[in-house]
Protein backbone atom coordinates (compact mmCIF):
# COMPACT_ATOMS: atom_id res chain seq x y z
CA UNK A 1 0.00 0.00 0.00
CA UNK A 2 1.54 3.61 -0.81
CA UNK A 3 1.25 6.49 0.92
CA UNK A 4 -0.43 9.65 -0.33
CA UNK A 5 1.33 12.59 -1.66
CA UNK A 6 0.39 15.71 -0.34
CA UNK A 7 -0.82 17.72 -2.85
CA UNK A 8 -1.42 21.54 -2.67
CA UNK A 9 -2.77 24.52 -5.38
CA UNK A 10 -0.39 27.28 -6.40
CA UNK A 11 -1.76 30.44 -5.72
CA UNK A 12 -0.44 32.18 -8.81
CA UNK A 13 -1.67 29.63 -11.80
CA UNK A 14 -4.17 27.68 -9.69
CA UNK A 15 -3.62 24.20 -10.33
CA UNK A 16 -2.68 21.73 -7.85
CA UNK A 17 0.83 19.59 -7.98
CA UNK A 18 2.44 17.59 -5.20
CA UNK A 19 3.65 19.53 -2.32
CA UNK A 20 7.45 18.95 -2.87
CA UNK A 21 7.27 20.67 -6.19
CA UNK A 22 5.97 24.40 -5.12
CA UNK A 23 7.70 26.67 -2.87
CA UNK A 24 6.02 27.66 0.51
CA UNK A 25 5.65 31.50 1.46
CA UNK A 26 5.15 32.02 4.95
CA UNK A 27 3.81 35.01 7.22
CA UNK A 28 4.71 34.66 10.60
CA UNK A 29 2.11 36.81 13.03
CA UNK A 30 4.41 37.37 15.62
CA UNK A 31 7.19 38.64 13.79
CA UNK A 32 5.38 40.38 10.98
CA UNK A 33 8.20 38.61 8.59
CA UNK A 34 7.33 37.11 5.16
CA UNK A 35 10.15 34.38 3.68
CA UNK A 36 10.48 31.09 1.88
CA UNK A 37 9.86 27.70 3.84
CA UNK A 38 12.08 25.34 2.01
CA UNK A 39 12.22 22.73 4.73
CA UNK A 40 7.87 22.96 4.94
CA UNK A 41 8.19 23.50 8.75
CA UNK A 42 8.06 27.28 9.86
CA UNK A 43 5.42 28.19 11.87
CA UNK A 44 2.92 30.48 10.57
CA UNK A 45 0.52 30.70 7.83
CA UNK A 46 1.75 29.69 4.48
CA UNK A 47 1.31 29.63 0.41
CA UNK A 48 2.32 27.89 -2.21
CA UNK A 49 3.73 28.78 -5.30
CA UNK A 50 5.18 27.38 -8.39
CA UNK A 51 8.80 28.19 -8.70
CA UNK A 52 7.97 30.06 -11.60
CA UNK A 53 8.55 34.08 -12.51
CA UNK A 54 4.96 33.92 -14.19
CA UNK A 55 2.71 32.63 -11.35
CA UNK A 56 4.33 35.19 -8.71
CA UNK A 57 3.40 38.08 -11.28
CA UNK A 58 0.08 36.50 -11.55
CA UNK A 59 -0.17 36.14 -7.87
CA UNK A 60 0.83 39.97 -7.43
CA UNK A 61 -2.05 40.81 -9.86
CA UNK A 62 -4.49 39.39 -8.51
CA UNK A 63 -3.78 40.24 -4.88
CA UNK A 64 -3.55 36.19 -4.55
CA UNK A 65 -0.89 36.38 -1.73
CA UNK A 66 -2.30 39.10 0.13
CA UNK A 67 -5.06 36.73 0.33
CA UNK A 68 -3.71 33.75 1.29
CA UNK A 69 -1.60 35.05 3.83
CA UNK A 70 -3.86 37.67 5.07
CA UNK A 71 -1.95 40.69 4.76
CA UNK A 72 -0.72 43.43 2.62
CA UNK A 73 2.52 42.45 0.99
CA UNK A 74 4.92 45.75 -0.31
CA UNK A 75 6.13 45.40 -3.81
CA UNK A 76 10.00 45.36 -2.10
CA UNK A 77 8.75 41.90 -0.50
CA UNK A 78 7.44 40.76 -4.45
CA UNK A 79 11.09 41.73 -5.30
CA UNK A 80 12.63 39.45 -2.73
CA UNK A 81 10.27 36.98 -3.47
CA UNK A 82 11.51 36.97 -7.30
CA UNK A 83 15.16 36.76 -5.98
CA UNK A 84 14.67 33.55 -4.37
CA UNK A 85 12.77 32.07 -7.09
CA UNK A 86 15.71 33.02 -9.15
CA UNK A 87 18.44 31.55 -6.91
CA UNK A 88 16.24 28.17 -6.68
CA UNK A 89 15.93 27.71 -10.78
CA UNK A 90 19.68 28.34 -10.84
Amino acid sequence: MSRKVPVRMCIGCQTRKPKKELIRIIYNKKTGEIKVDPSGKLPGRGAYICPDKGCLKKAKKGNRLNKSLKTSISDEIYTKLMEEIDKMNG
